[in-house]
């Protein structure tokens, strides 16, 4: 394809993109939904029909969005809601998998290397338009972390899956014994080389001053750790994902200077939604109804069998969430169940599927026909189903806290730069003492109204407004301080284990006792 009409192309696409954004804030739909409806006529519009490139999706636009879902992803907090994502994203997918290749091979009449090529596809969440409702509706955090943590690993888990299924289709043969230890080899191989790159690109990262650069710096690595992942024969996926969590844990939250942070957390963003947009976009135009059309009935035998192997995940496996960490509402089984949405990366894997595969056509129609069905029919009705479940809690006290909290810590923010400047000589004293003391009068004011707040009797606290859950969020946060420095104490051999564990129990018994943030 020439440059010059490349250049067309998108311009066509970004101003159909601006057009649908505009339409969905005007109307309140969801805004991946209205691309993808947006690009089933572009390509009657263009002299020359485009495509999803599999490879397009797979190392450029997947690398960028798994990067950025890392560096934004709080570690602590996934650290506190990894069992049940642990539960979704390994024994549950393979579930899913299992569940929706034996339901299409005998409803079908499919083999089984095509049935579990479907599996691995349709088993596969995306749920950017989730978290696109979570940024409009507040849910608790505690379920977006989920909901998060889930897409983040279930991704790399689709690949690795769908690279064993490729194999065993390949070499027409593959033991369970050598599934096991590739499969092994693939991930933890994926994890090493996301953290060596992760760690080794931090100390790169604190030696760069110019923003711009540190830019260049975390493009490459997520690029490139993806690419080192499949060079070396483990999975891309994971790779970047580790790495993503480290530099996101570890290089951001480090020494760097306010305004590299915001530069890069700003092009990231930026970088996440232009992929997005493309992606999504791209599916409507690779759609093609006609063939949706003659595809239907089993179209439609694949929505129901990906929604059963869904609900027999969801609720059996958090259903025994409960007995070794706190309990899953079943509101949330709910939203997880419905909000079971197919994307980006399903259609990629369908136009990877080998060219020799018997029927590939019509197993890519399936695809195509579910993700549609899945993107206008669940993503339009998402929105509704937060709210008729009842899942945001933003009342007006708890919007007045944030309100707060938000002076609080840009007031602390300010000042903790303030003293950089001083310390660095950009700043003389007077002026600092003048600028730091009006920043010190925000802290103050915001410091006793919600001191206000949080002195309040627990009993004149109203449950349904959220109150109880914001301060019972502040409690867990501390008792997850405690419980990680008694770890690290008998980690050094300061603490016995015996005096550890005894009180590692008691707070676990505590944060039981909290209700869900």
């Amino acid at each position: 394809m020439a440059v010059t009409e490349l250049v067309n192309i998108s311009i066509i696409l970004l101003l159909v993109a601006t057009g649908v954004a505009l339409l969905s804030r005007r109307f309140r739909f969801s805004y991946v939904t209205g691309l993808v409806l947006a690009g089933l006529p572009i390509t009657e519009l263009l002299s020359r029909p485009i495509g999803l490139e599999p490879s397009l999706v797979l190392n450029l636009f997947l690398p960028i969005l798994i990067f950025e879902a890392g560096i934004n992803t709080d570690l602590s907090r996934l650290r506190s809601t990894f069992k049940p994502i642990a539960l979704l994203a390994g024994p549950g997918a393979v579930l899913s998998i299992a569940i929706i290749a034996v339901v299409l091979k005998f409803c079908l009449g499919l083999t089984w290397i095509p049935a579990l090529f479907l599996g691995v596809i349709l088993a596969n969440t995306d749920t950017v338009s989730m978290i696109a409702v979570f940024k409009e509706i507040p849910v608790p955090s505690r379920l977006s972390t989920i909901v998060e943590g889930e897409t983040l690993f279930n991704d790399a888990a689709a690949l690795v899956s769908f690279n064993l299924i490729l194999q065993v289709y390949s070499t027409g043969s593959l033991t369970l014994l050598e599934g096991i230890q590739q499969l092994l080899f693939i991930a933890l191989g994926g994890c090493l080389v996301g953290l060596v790159l992760g760690y080794l690109s931090i100390p790169i990262f604190t030696r760069l001053d110019d923003p711009l650069s540190s830019l260049l710096l975390t493009v490459a690595v997520a690029l490139g750790t993806f690419q080192a992942g499949q060079f070396l024969g483990v999975s891309g996926a994971v790779a970047v994902v580790v790495a993503g969590l480290i530099f996101g844990q570890f290089g951001l939250s480090g020494n760097t200077s306010a305004s590299s942070r915001i530069t890069l957390l700003s092009f990231w963003e930026y970088a996440s939604f232009s992929a997005n947009t493309f992606i999504f976009l791209l599916i409507g135009v690779e759609i093609n109804l006609i063939t949706l059309w003659r595809t239907l009935p089993a179209i439609l035998l694949a929505v129901l069998a990906y929604q059963v192997g869904r609900a027999l995940t969801i609720y059996p496996l958090l259903a025994g969430v409960r007995w070794f960490d706190r309990p899953i509402p079943l509101r949330w089984k709910h939203l997880l169940f419905l909000g079971n949405i197919k994307g980006s990366l399903s259609m990629a894997l369908a136009l990877s599927l080998p060219i020799t595969l018997p029927g590939r056509e019509v197993l890519i129609a399936i695809v195509f026909g579910s993700v549609l069905v899945s993107l206008v029919g669940q993503g339009l009705s998402l929105p509704w189903l937060v709210k008729r479940l009842k899942l945001s809690k933003f009342s007006e006290a708890q919007q007045q806290i944030e309100e707060l909290q938000a002076q609080l810590i840009t007031g602390k923010a300010a000042q903790d730069e303030l003293d950089s400047l001083l310390k660095s000589g950009v700043l003389p004293k007077s002026v600092y003492e003048e600028m730091r003391s009006a920043y010190q009068v925000r802290v103050v004011g915001a410091e006793k109204a919600l001191r206000e707040f949080y002195n309040r009797r627990p009993d004149k606290f109203d449950a349904k407004s959220g109150e109880l859950s914001k301060l019972d969020a502040i409690r867990r946060r501390l008792l997850l301080a405690e419980k990680g420095v008694l770890n690290e104490a008998m980690r050094k051999q300061i603490l016995s284990e015996k005096i550890v564990r005894r009180r590692i129990k008691i707070i676990d018994e505590q944060l039981l006792q909290l209700d869900d943030d």
